[in-house]
């Protein structure tokens, strides 16, 4: 499908590739692994056609389409979200409007004329095209993909433009998905999504029909994914026939063996070399001494190439807190009219460590505002701790670091007395090596400022430590060193993050936030709070036909007579509103079935050369298979609209 062929990329003095060769294949799911600067996102825009290389070859298809979705920088606006989207099936819009006029113009020819027969036969060939899209599925995708990237139905006709950076990325991809190119190029793709939209584009992957190469730091994501690992090192790739894991298992084994042939080649020229120096002045041995000088020639020296250097960091002690690091009674926050917290009562407590999770929009930044200080409840009280001393990264410290100052003096001033030492140790950890350190500020990217935020905050002394995303922006063995050091870090922390390879590990409680629901804990990791919400789901589906249990709805603060009556109340709507709405949906499911069969046959009918031939009969197939499509469309429509009328009613009705 796609062949790269002796790659050559350079920018200056500094040789990103060469002779880089690899080939692609339909439906393969590749990981582009390796440091960052590595250069994977380089050649992911040479393959896009973003960059030129300097030398060799890419080769694809006429009809292989490319599809790539950058780490950031997208900004769309003046455009609905719909309509921008929308745009991903331009084609199918164009090949559409196309048969409509095709078929204005029939009207007006002699059915009998060559013309009317040529027309015909166009419209025939654009059907028979058109039917790989499903135009009628097109509505019913787009909702589906958007809603599954975190959308609401509301943010349809918004423009482009209210949308944040985060977002805007998900327009792209939304966009991208639908489009559905033969190989599909993702730099990051998860950077910007909650774990909820990182679930379903997770589901999605797997189903994908096309080519996916990806570059990833969520390994968790590169394990369930990819089958192959092309691995960067010193302007080399070596590849693996694995996802991630892998990778690094094979990576440390092919280490071992090159090192055992490295040895066993250099005790065999130091054998040749200790023959050539004691028998050179040897007459007898002259003819056999010449031949070890050629044999030494002719060696091809294996040379080992030196590992990146691995840092390390660990956290200074904190100043020891009490055993309640902060706490919040009754705490009320809203904006405008969209409430995020009634009455919630939260605890931090010393050494705790604790992931926060939520869709976007639902509240973890609020709570993370609210825990800290930074902001006050509308009503309720928040309280720190006996010595509790905090320190917060957030996304939008990046961009309030003073642009004038170098790397180093912007992490040296943010420092105390006792920690100005490792700053230097630190910033390389983050990447930030050799002349790296005296860039200014204001020269850097956004994922390099959020690093320096990042670096600057980890070096205050604090035993209470909000990490809102910090892995967005890290390669793997950044994040490694953060993970270890958070590991031994004898304070308390709270992480919001999806990063569920990165998370697992360090925490051991995770928080909820969702939209129109109290806060929940869970007394576990990630891993576990998935299997649990996944358990309620498969509970909540097995017993969604039988009553529910009387303290299921039972609402504090009323007796028990009105308690019987608020009962009463939701099984009548249960019983009058419930049933119709299900049948309503079983009846759509069986239209949409239908209207697909009779799409199915009448394609194999205007494929029939009888049929092609015939200009009535093709006239009469084509404007049946367009009723039917107007049909489907329609239907799938309505069954989306009936779908979440019920998901919304057994949520509010408890089942």
């Amino acid at each position: 499908m796609l062949a790269i062929q002796n790659l050559h990329i350079e920018f200056g003095a500094r040789v990103i590739f060469k002779d880089l060769s690899f080939t692609v294949h339909p439906k393969e799911r590749i990981a582009f692994a390796g440091h960052n600067g590595a250069g994977k996102s380089t050649l992911m825009k040479c393959i896009a056609g973003i960059l030129k290389p300097n030398g060799g070859k890419l080769s694809k298809p006429k009809h292989c389409d490319i599809g790539y979705l950058p780490q950031e920088g997208i900004h769309i606006h003046g455009i609905t979200l719909w309509d921008e989207v929308e745009s991903a099936f331009a084609e199918a819009k164009a090949m559409q409007k196309d048969i409509d006029e095709m078929s204005e113009k029939l009207h007006h020819l002699d059915p009998r004329s060559a013309p009317f027969s040529d027309l015909l036969n166009q419209i025939g060939e654009l059907e028979l095209k058109l039917h790989d899209a499903d135009p009628g599925l097109i509505k019913p995708r787009m909702e589906s993909v958007l809603t599954g990237l975190g959308f609401k139905r509301s943010d349809f006709t918004r423009d482009c433009g209210e949308f944040s950076g985060g977002w805007q990325m998900r327009i792209a991809l939304a966009k991208l998905l639908l489009a559905q190119p033969d190989v599909l190029l993702l730099d990051e793709p998860t950077n910007h999504l909650d774990i909820d939209s990182q679930k379903w584009m997770e589901s999605y992957l797997v189903n994908y029909p096309g080519a996916i190469l990806i570059i990833s730091h969520d390994l968790a994501l590169l394990d369930m994914l990819t089958t192959r690992t092309m691995a960067f090192h010193h302007g080399r790739a070596e590849e693996y026939a694995g996802n991630y894991s892998f990778y690094v298992k094979e990576s440390v084994l092919r280490k071992e063996i090159q090192l055992k042939l490295y040895k066993s080649q250099q005790r065999e020229i130091k054998q040749t070399k200790d023959f050539i120096n004691r028998f050179r002045a040897t007459a007898s041995k002259a003819k056999q001494v010449q031949s070890r000088i050629k044999q030494l020639e002719k060696i091809e020296v294996i040379e080992l190439e030196e590992d990146d250097a691995v840092m390390s960091f660990k956290f200074p002690n904190p100043p020891a807190s009490g055993q309640s690091v902060a706490v919040l009674e009754k705490a009320c926050k809203s904006y405008g009219k969209i409430n995020i917290f009634q009455d919630f009562d939260f605890e931090v407590t010393r050494g705790e460590r604790l992931a926060i999770v939520g869709p976007n929009g639902a509240g973890k930044s609020t709570f993370c505002r609210l825990i800290t200080g930074q902001e006050e409840p509308d009503s309720g009280t928040h309280t720190f701790g006996h010595k509790a001393a905090v320190s917060f990264f957030s996304q939008n410290h990046a961009d309030e670091l003073d642009p004038d100052i170098t790397v180093l003096e912007c992490a040296e001033s943010a420092a105390s007395r006792e920690n100005a030492p490792l700053a230097r140790n630190l910033l390389g950890c983050f990447l930030f090596r050799g002349d790296d350190v005296f860039k200014k500020i204001g020269v850097l990217s956004g994922g390099e400022r959020s690093r320096v935020a990042l670096v600057c905050m980890l070096l205050r002394p604090a035993n209470f430590l909000i990490l809102d995303e910090p892995t967005n922006h890290l390669d793997i063995q950044s994040q490694e060193v953060l993970q270890n050091a958070l590991k031994d870090y004898p304070g308390s922390y709270m992480i919001v993050s999806h990063n569920r390879s990165f998370l697992d590990p360090i925490v051991t409680k995770t928080l909820e936030f969702r939209q129109g629901h109290a806060p929940r804990t869970f007394a576990g990791n990630i891993t576990y709070y998935l299997e649990k919400i996944e358990e309620e789901k498969n509970a909540a589906k097995g017993v969604a036909a039988a009553a529910p249990a009387p303290n299921k709805t039972s609402t504090p603060g009323v007796n028990r007579k009105e308690q019987r009556r608020i009962e009463a109340e939701q099984r009548k709507k249960r019983n009058d509103v419930l049933p119709p709405l299900k049948r309503e949906l079983e009846e759509l499911e069986k239209n949409i079935a239908e209207y697909e069969a009779g799409q199915a046959t009448l394609t194999t009918h205007m494929s029939d050369p009888e049929t092609a031939g015939d200009s009535d009969k093709m006239q009469q197939a084509s404007a049946a298979y367009q009723v039917l499509a107007d049909k489907l469309e329609k239907a799938f429509s309505q069954w989306g609209e009936v779908s979440d009328k019920i998901e919304k009613l057994e949520a509010e009705l408890s089942l």
